[in-house]
């Protein structure tokens, strides 16, 4: 991830020492994820507080079993909640220095979400072909999520469609390949925890790279699904799922 973020050198470094897992305080380690929740909400990406992992593979919410662990928002009024207000997100980082933080798609951005080999394949082909992508980001549960405009919001309402035609994030075990996250859903937005050791969420490309219309990635990224489900185990795909039902 670049971390040109308008010259500010302070920030640079702390996002630099943030991606290099240099880590050795924990002011220094608030402070490099404070800079880059806000380089998101700078890039137009409202965010909301999510849960954060606990003990034992488990939630920090109080549901028994929670069955996608640190991967879903506190709020069910979320995509209400999701702002991009400095202030506001500066408060919560704060007062919340364990939580993660989820973006709501389908108002200013969508998401591309595929298998990560899938996606690291695409990728390669996108940059090699000179197309322009946009932020970028890798799950250690295998998944890898572009971020792209929004195609939810068009002037004739009667057009947009809900993410639950295409991926919502109580049934996206049921799309193993492409799921494509607009009006309705969320991501986990980098950085983010995950349940189990040193797992995490994290920009390949930052937020500081314009949004794509997702049109123009689309093609590489179906095709390398395509390829990509023609090797996967069934035992890969389900593992793969995220984020599961709630």
């Amino acid at each position: 991830m670049s971390a040109e973020f308008g010259g500010r050198t302070g920030r640079q470094g702390k996002l630099s020492q943030w991606l290099r897992g240099r880590r050795p305080t924990a002011a220094s380690e608030d402070s490099g994820r404070e800079a880059l929740l806000l380089a998101a909400a700078d890039a137009g990406l409202p965010l909301a507080p999510a849960a954060h992992p606990a003990p034992g593979y488990r939630c920090s919410c109080d549901r028994v079993g929670c069955p996608t662990p640190a991967r879903h928002p506190v709020s069910f009024a979320w995509q209400t909640q999701s702002t991009t207000d400095r202030g506001q997100i500066e408060r919560w980082a704060r007062h919340q220095p364990e939580a993660n933080f989820i973006t709501a798609t389908g108002m200013v951005h969508d998401v591309l979400d595929v298998p990560l080999e899938a996606g690291r394949e695409a990728l390669a082909g996108l940059l090699a072909a000179g197309v322009e992508v946009g932020p970028v980001a890798e799950s250690d549960e295998g998944r890898m999520l572009f971020f792209t405009l929004t195609r939810g919001t068009p002037e004739d309402e009667d057009e947009w469609w809900p993410c639950e035609l295409d991926c919502h994030p109580e049934t996206t075990d049921e799309h193993p390949g492409l799921r494509w996250h607009c009006r309705g859903s969320y991501v986990l937005v980098p950085p983010a925890r995950l349940s189990g050791d040193d797992r995490a969420v994290r920009w390949l490309r930052g937020p500081e790279h314009p949004l794509p219309d997702p049109l123009t990635l689309l093609e590489h990224l179906t095709d390398a699904c395509a390829r990509y489900a023609g090797t996967e185990s069934e035992s890969e795909r389900r593992q793969a799922a995220w984020p599961s039902r709630r």
